[in-house]
């Protein structure tokens, strides 16, 4: 009995001690899932939740629309509207998607293109595929759920205006800051500050979930130009008009309210659509009235003339005698058109002496003549801060020099910008006081210079009021009911050497209306070729209309309505 016992009391507690070995390890096993469990519930809680936020919350930007910029009616002339724009993640995109065929269909590209697109660049992480998007297709295209393929909102701009007021208004680039115009000097007045949101994201990028917003987009703030687009559109549709039929490179126009320096109006030939940038050019980008440089020629007169009253020299009543009709100049030779004899100060504006002025420069101070230039803005920026803006020139000539001198009397030797001439006309159109021209609306009282008596710029104003009468070299430039007083200039364009003898510039200036001035008015036409060139056949009969225009539309009350309606002249 007792060698059999033995074994089985051995086997017995062989078993009880891997029960008991097996037990405590379970219990450990149970022990260790139980404090990991208390662990992830309570220590590692935080941890796990960073880490987890870390791979689907992101933060995206809100964008802001960029300010609107308006006429000084209030009238939109740049609009930002929603749109959309289609990026992809290549690492994530899934190019094997039902959904690709359909994408690249809205996306108006070949399956092919695409797919290849996105898996040449399958290690970036970011990539355009479409940009300004309309929100209808976005939301095509969003609905198709394809891996690795995002809509982000957007703003597009828009011009109303469109070719109308975009040398003034410019433009921006597809990023949305400006580039252009008033778009580009005051990008960081119109420009947004973009806002920050909390998204989660599922694992391929896709938003899921908006959780808080972080921080709200700022939209720009708004502009306001001087210009009123009513008159904007007369004036360009004017002078499109008018460079067609005469076969023009260029022309522009500049419309100033006399009593605040503010630009009504600004148009330039050629013009561009901003909304279609697919047939811009370079020649039709630029804003001519303000970055455009020509010789003033005749029209500067009016300020010789006002120059040589001011040296106390002259008299309203001065007799210049421009026998025989030309004058020696140390060797040069300085012409009218024929031998007007005797003139007085008035006729020398009427009949646009060369002679006359000559003689009257060279017998003023060196310097007469060029400091009233100066002071009315010449040779010097015009303070809008529009991008390009051109100073223009006005040389300082010693006394020897007197044929440089003489040449200035009469607009050649110096160089102006159309919105320059324009301010230059101010003094003469407000009592002797020259204002700083602006292309924002100006809002209460605006101070001036003044830069000569009230007295004298009211007896050259008078005088140039006879140019657009019988006799005068700028008759198609009267607007009926309304005095005009105005200068013509037929400037010979520089070229290698000298002047070309076949090109020239058409300009005129005026002022309307006499009696009481509320608008200066330059027009400049450059290298019309029609049998027509002179100031006064070209550009005088643009500004009649241009200010034909502007007074009715303003509702000024006319100052000259004739006696007898059999004596009314029908202007053409």
């Amino acid at each position: 009995m007792s060698d059999n016992t033995a074994p089985v009391i051995v086997e017995s507690a062989g078993r009880s001690w891997r029960l008991i070995l097996m037990s405590v390890l379970l219990l450990l096993v149970a022990g260790g899932i139980v404090t990991k469990l208390v662990s992830l519930y309570t220590l590692d809680q935080d941890f796990l939740q960073r880490q987890g936020d870390a791979r689907s919350l992101r933060t995206t930007l809100i964008p802001a629309h960029r300010g609107l910029i308006t006429d000084r009616n209030g009238e939109p002339l740049a609009v930002s509207a929603p749109v959309a724009t289609i990026w992809a993640d290549p690492s994530k995109a899934d190019t094997h998607h039902r959904g690709m065929a359909r994408l690249a269909f809205l996306l108006d590209m070949k399956r092919g293109d695409l797919v290849s697109d996105l898996e040449k660049d399958v290690e970036r992480q970011f990539i355009y595929l479409k940009r300004q998007v309309t929100p209808e297709l976005a939301d095509q295209i969003d609905a198709l759920n394809v891996p690795g393929i995002h809509v982000d909102v957007a703003y597009k701009r828009y011009y109303p205006a469109g070719e109308v007021s975009t040398h003034l208004v410019g433009f921006t680039g597809m990023d949305g800051e400006g580039q252009e115009g008033m778009e580009l000097a005051y990008n960081d007045v119109l420009h947004g500050e973009p806002g920050r949101k909390l998204v989660m994201q599922d694992r391929l990028g896709r938003t899921i979930k908006h959780i808080k917003s972080i921080e709200h987009a700022k939209p720009g703030q708004d502009l306001q130009l001087s210009i009123d687009l009513r008159l904007q559109y007369m004036a360009y549709r004017e002078l499109k008009a008018a460079v067609q039929v005469h076969k023009a490179d260029s022309a522009s126009v500049v419309v100033l309210d006399a009593r605040t320096g503010e630009v009504l109006a600004m148009v330039n030939q050629p013009s561009y659509n901003p909304n279609d940038r697919s047939k811009m050019n370079l020649a039709g980008l630029r804003n001519r009235a303000l970055t455009d440089l020509f010789e003033p020629g005749s029209t500067v007169k009016p300020l010789t003339i006002s120059a040589a009253l001011m040296s106390g020299k002259y008299s309203v009543d001065s007799i210049v005698d421009t026998s025989p009709g030309y004058i020696r100049v140390r060797g040069n030779t300085i012409r009218d058109h024929r031998d007007y004899g005797k003139l007085d100060l008035t006729s020398i504006i009427t009949k646009s002496s060369n002679v006359g002025a000559t003689k009257i420069a060279l017998s003023l101070h060196e310097d007469a003549i060029r400091n009233l230039f100066h002071n009315v803005g010449m040779g010097q920026p015009s303070g809008t801060g529009f991008p390009g803006e051109r100073n223009g020139s006005l040389p300082y000539y010693a006394p020897k020099r007197v044929v440089e001198r003489a040449t200035m009397s009469y607009g050649y030797g110096l160089s102006v910008t159309p919105l320059q001439l324009a301010q230059a006309y101010l003094p003469l159109a407000n009592d002797g006081v020259v204002l700083p021209v602006s292309l924002l609306k100006q809002e209460g009282v605006v101070k001036g210079n003044r830069v000569m008596p009230a007295a004298i710029s009211k007896a050259v104003l008078g005088m140039m009021e006879t140019v657009t009468q019988t006799g005068g070299t700028g008759r198609r430039a009267a607007v009926y009911g309304y005095r005009v007083a105005g200068k013509t200039g037929t400037v010979h364009k520089s070229s290698q050497g000298g002047y070309a003898d076949d090109k020239y510039l058409s300009v005129f200036a005026g002022i309307v209306p006499v009696s009481d001035p509320r608008f200066v008015v330059v027009v400049m036409v450059n290298n019309p070729k029609g049998q027509e060139y002179y100031g006064g056949l070209v550009a005088a009969p643009i500004f009649s209309r241009v200010s034909s225009n502007a007074l009715r539309l303003m509702n000024v009350t006319p100052d000259q309505w004739p006696d007898d309606p059999k004596d009314t002249v029908v202007m053409k």
